[in-house]
């Protein structure tokens, strides 16, 4: 569900570009802002944007023609165009992130579901149909109470331990399918949000938060030259030698298409918390990437991930950062996923416990009575009030 531009579409990123320089100062600044997780302002259209800002002290009569600029309001201005800039570049990441780790970690689940159904086959010799059956089963079955009833089994000796092995393989292999499932869900839903994060532009109120113009201004100004760049796009469309083919009938919609195609530069983050320490991170996502982390576990870690380290964080928070997706991407691509290596993680996963014999444990040895230095003598005998010989002494 990825969005790409048309396979007909003559629009290339580099004629969007031109057409967005050729136009005016006002019109190009407009552009840049609507685009913003594209696009970036730069510190001249900053000043002219800290120009162009109506005076909030002059409410009526005649505005003043010399606007002086101070670096407070320059500040302020790049400081919110840093800000939306973050905000709509931080989801775009975010859910690209999400998109690439969820069809991964889809894959993984399945490759270990065949590796398991493999072993069950080769190792076990249990017949299609009853592989069939397992796999038919594996959304409704559930794991916790068959796996405990399989210990009880054990620890009483009604199984032996290939039998054990065998039928915690084969719960092993309906969780792994369900997990499977459960990612392609969760990757049908963020392709979703990712196709509405790469086609959004910048809100009119954030617009005119940066700008500082009312409302009104800004409708008529973003109208003007919205117009005037979707005519010479047009234009430069149907005069172009190379285009072999109709230019693209929204290309509105098909400029952000194209833009999204670029490749996404990844920010910078820092740990921010996110199960109190880093080496604790890491441990619990090399879990959930083995898919060894408990099911009811992993939905909750899922969600810290996605939504931040505060359950109460929001996409908007300058805090904010994509630590813990990135993190679970490099992981991903570290994993070995050879045959070898996954069929040794499901059969130590699944092998019984080994039980302790009885008496087979000897008896705890005595503590050896550890022998006072000399040093340590002396003191306990000055405590004492004794010299070193142990009779009283008159020093005290």
């Amino acid at each position: 569900m990825t969005t790409i531009a048309s396979p007909t579409s003559s629009l290339t990123v580099e004629t969007i570009r031109s057409v967005v320089e050729a136009m005016p100062m006002q019109g190009r600044i407009m552009l840049r802002l609507i685009l913003l997780q594209y696009f970036d302002v730069t510190d001249e259209e900053i000043l002219y944007i800290v120009a162009d800002r109506p005076d909030p002290r002059c409410v009526a009569g005649t505005k003043p023609t010399n606007t002086t600029m101070t670096k407070e309001s320059i500040k302020v201005v790049t400081d919110r165009r840093d800000q939306y800039r973050r905000q709509v570049r931080l989801k775009r990441e975010r859910t690209w992130l999400q998109c690439e780790s969820l069809r991964s970690l889809a894959q993984l689940r399945e490759a270990f579901a065949g590796r398991a159904r493999t072993l069950l086959s080769e190792r076990f010799s249990l017949s299609a149909d009853t592989l069939d059956a397992l796999h038919a089963s594996a959304r409704t079955v559930l794991p916790k109470p068959a796996i405990r009833l399989l210990e009880q089994r054990w620890e009483a000796d009604e199984i032996t331990a290939d039998d054990y092995q065998q039928q915690r393989l084969s719960i092993e292999l309906q969780t792994q399918l369900r997990m499977a499932e459960k990612y392609r869900t969760r990757l049908n839903l963020a392709e979703r949000e990712r196709q509405s994060a790469i086609s959004a532009p910048l809100q009119d109120h954030e617009i005119a938060h940066v700008w500082g113009i009312p409302a009104s201004s800004l409708a008529a100004r973003k109208m003007k030259y919205l117009t005037q760049y979707l005519h010479a796009l047009q234009t430069t469309l149907q005069t172009d030698a190379a285009a072999s083919t109709t230019s693209p009938l929204d290309l509105w919609k098909e400029t952000f298409s194209v833009l999204a195609m670029q490749p996404i530069e990844r920010s910078h983050s820092t740990f921010d918390g996110l199960e109190k320490t880093e080496s604790a991170l890491i441990d619990k996502l090399t879990a959930m990437v083995w898919g060894s982390l408990p099911e009811e576990v992993e939905v909750k870690f899922w969600t810290s991930l996605v939504f931040g380290a505060s359950s109460n964080a929001m996409h908007s928070e300058i805090t904010r950062n994509l630590f813990g997706l990135q993190r679970l991407t490099t992981v991903l691509n570290d994993m070995d996923r050879s045959p070898e290596t996954v069929d040794a993680d499901l059969l130590k996963r699944t092998a019984a416990t080994p039980k302790v014999e009885v008496g087979a444990l000897d008896a705890p040895a005595e503590t050896p009575v550890k022998e006072l230095s000399e040093m340590q003598a002396q003191i306990l005998n000055s405590m004492r009030g004794e010299d070193a010989s142990g009779r009283p002494s008159d020093k005290w």
